[in-house]
């Protein structure tokens, strides 16, 4: 593991679905889904913490600096303030086509969303739609 990285297992049911998605290996991101960076689309203090995403991109975010290093071999990265939801161990599975991420700690979102990200401003009204809590 290079410095600044952290390490992740993807099964292989896991890797088959990530792969289908993002068959060409664009960078991706292991991100929060709870409002906290602009590749949100929830929000709620209900969700902080507890929901993930993998975002898809065109190139990488420098923002997203840690690599995510992981035995599927995707160009995966993530940033500290993800990193602190995390203990040691994770690991991503599927489960009848949906993902899970988990650690030592135990499961973190059992509904781990992937999407190719797309720019756009969301509304006021699109926001408090995409509320959780």
């Amino acid at each position: 593991m290079t410095e600044n990285a952290i390490s992740i297992n993807i099964k292989p049911e896991a890797k088959e679905i990530i792969a289908k998605k993002n068959p060409d290996n664009k960078p991706m991101l292991l991100a929060l889904n709870d409002g906290s960076n602009q590749y949100s689309r929830l929000g709620g203090t209900c969700t902080i913490g507890a929901n993930f995403q993998f975002v898809i991109l065109d190139e990488k975010d420098p923002a997203f600096n840690i690599k995510v290093e992981n035995n599927a071999g995707f160009d995966l990265w993530t940033s500290a303030a993800e990193t602190s939801f995390f203990e040691g161990g994770l690991v991503v599975n599927a489960r009848n086509y949906t993902l899970s991420l988990s650690d030592d700690s135990g499961i973190l979102d059992g509904a781990v969303s992937i999407d190719a990200y797309t720019p756009q401003e969301l509304t006021k009204k699109e926001m408090q739609a995409g509320k959780t809590c």
